[in-house]
């Protein structure tokens, strides 16, 4: 039985199942299948859909995009009034066709559109190379190959594996 054709977990319900709830106690998962009216009678209701502030701050920053921000998405064909109405991205080549839209979106909601919070350091901050610190140098070194500066495309790789030797001790 697939999970869209799943009857609701509760006693005498026999409605379709649209909620799948997993909670973890003690280390334990359990799952159940519920309808709707049964997961907000158990509290879970909430959870169903975004918050109206939220789903009010969406339509406001897409009203105010003039729903032209990238048209309309070319892997799913979501388009902003779709984004609009759910608050939520089709697919995950949305957020490259409506990129300036969701920064736009991030500035008014955490009012930054970059990560401007803490970072995580581990007990041993000597050892520890970061996936960004990679990325960039990586960044760097194809950066140089292309511009065919073949010097600076050695050090840089040779950075990368001295660092990639680092992090797999």
């Amino acid at each position: 039985m697939s999970e869209a054709d799943r009857s609701c977990d509760s006693a005498d319900c026999g409605n379709r199942a649209t909620v799948h709830l997993t909670q973890v106690v003690d280390n334990q998962a359990s799952t159940q299948y519920l309808c709707k009216a049964c997961a907000e009678a158990k509290g879970v209701g909430p959870l169903l859909a975004p918050e109206k502030a939220v789903m009010d701050l969406v339509s406001h920053v897409v009203d105010g995009a003039g729903g032209r921000e990238g048209g309309a998405c070319d892997f799913c064909g979501q388009t902003t009034a779709d984004f609009k109405e759910s608050g939520r991205m089709g697919c995950p080549e949305c957020y490259t066709s409506f990129e300036t839209l969701s920064r736009r979106l991030l500035r008014r909601i955490h009012g930054s559109s970059e990560h401007v919070g803490k970072v995580y350091v581990p007990p041993d901050p000597e050892g520890f190379v970061s996936g960004r610190q990679l990325a960039d140098l990586g960044r760097r070194l194809e950066r140089a190959i292309k511009t065919e500066d073949f010097e600076r495309a050695a050090v840089l790789r040779d950075q990368i594996r001295g660092l990639d030797a680092a992090r797999s001790r």
